[in-house]
């Protein structure tokens, strides 16, 4: 049994990065310890309280130019005591691999989420770059931050990603080869596979409400599809952290007079279950997602999904069989929501189906990965040897 620091710069919110995190400490067989340098124990899934979350260094939430560089310069600094850990596990959404340069007498594994959207990411950094400032700047920040990140991502001796699309990011952002990354899928616990004895009689959006989720795309939709004789409610769930207040706020305005839309911005686990089984299907309108849960938690409830045919979702939704990939534009989406309204018998195969396909990505087969390659990387370090390159593996058939 190895002894970890699992670390994320930011515990927050009821994200897939958090959920993960508890799933983690929870079910590997090693001795895990979180830290953090954010943590809001109110806002973020509360089981974690009971997990012993320790906070080192403390960095903003904000993600202005002058904020980042200032948590950048707190997890470079940071150090694990080698005497108490065997390795360190960076949850990786983008800046976590500066923790490398301090702790490279530690087994160190990137658990990928996602390298920098802003800068790897060539839609989300297409739209940031649209935002006002300084262009110039951000250039220049952004070659910085490559040539050091690259630096980073040398040090580590293991990285799983959570999606094929993010190992893509990776080996196309020039950080390493894919046959030195594994795929690894995030998902549900097989005991949450229930089938739902429902139809479902609304559409259901979940998931944290943030300008990367597009849903003033699928509000759009809902317009068009109501427009075209569609009935059926759409709810939009999930939580609302202060940064993305502003957005909520547009997406609030945008869907004013528009019968059938409702929000929900205080979700509890229950009650997030609960709107799953009640569905007709799930939604997911974000223009490049990394990997989403949504759909797998649809799923695990036997329904179909709607989402862009980009990224993450391409590897979980089978189109036309457990679901529908879609263009990002509205008439689309209108499409496939009037298919599932007006053939209830439709919904109900697709989500048959699915709940088929969702055994291939659980918890359990998630944490069977991350706990071998834990023992590989701290093994070769014990030992004194080079750590070995993990085998490039196809995810769903050998994850299995």
């Amino acid at each position: 049994m190895a002894r970890i620091v699992l670390y994320y710069p930011w515990i927050y919110l009821k994200s897939g990065i958090e959920r993960t995190i508890l799933e983690v400490y929870k079910r590997s067989r090693h001795d895990v310890t979180i830290v953090t340098s954010h943590y809001d124990r109110a806002a973020t899934f509360a089981e974690l309280a009971d997990c012993g979350v320790i906070e080192q260094g403390r960095v903003s939430v904000e993600r202005t130019y002058l904020q980042a560089a200032k948590a950048a310069l707190t997890m470079a600094s940071l150090r694990f005591d080698r005497s108490k850990y065997d390795a360190v596990v960076i949850c990786c959404d983008g800046l976590g691999p500066l923790l490398t340069f301090r702790n490279r007498g530690l087994a160190l594994m990137n658990l990928c989420f996602t390298p920098l959207r802003a800068v790897y990411d060539l839609e989300y950094r297409k739209r940031l770059m649209a935002r006002d400032g300084p262009k110039t700047a951000k250039l220049l920040a952004e070659r910085v931050f490559r040539i050091i990140d690259r630096a980073a991502w040398r040090q580590f001796d293991g990285v799983i990603c959570n999606s094929q699309t993010t190992r893509a990011r990776a080996v196309d952002g020039g950080l390493a080869a894919r046959t030195d990354m594994i795929v690894a899928y995030p998902g549900i616990a097989a005991a949450a596979i229930q089938p739902s004895t429902q139809v479902g009689d609304f559409f259901l959006l979940p998931g944290r409400i943030m300008w990367t989720k597009n849903i003033e795309l699928a509000i759009d939709a809902y317009r068009a599809y109501r427009a075209a004789g569609g009935t059926l409610p759409l709810v939009i769930a999930g939580m609302v952290d202060r940064k993305s207040r502003p957005y909520y706020d547009e997406l609030r305005a945008r869907a004013a007079g528009l019968e059938g839309i409702e929000f929900e911005t205080e979700v509890s686990d229950s009650r997030m279950q609960a709107l799953y089984t009640g569905c007709r299907a799930v939604l997911l309108a974000a223009f490049n997602e990394d990997q989403g849960l949504t759909p797998l938690e649809g799923m695990a409830k036997g329904k179909p999904t709607i989402a862009i045919d980009r990224g993450g979702p391409r590897e979980s939704v089978l189109n036309g069989q457990t679901g529908f990939l879609v263009e990002p534009e509205p008439q689309p989406f209108v499409q496939a929501m009037l298919r599932l309204d007006r053939d209830p018998a439709l919904a109900q195969a697709m989500g048959e189906r699915g709940q088929e396909r969702v055994r291939q990505f659980t918890w359990e087969n998630f944490i069977r990965v991350f706990d071998d390659e834990i023992d590989r990387i701290v093994s070769a370090r014990r030992s004194g040897s080079t750590v070995q390159e993990a085998p490039a593996l196809d995810p769903v058939r050998t994850h299995s």
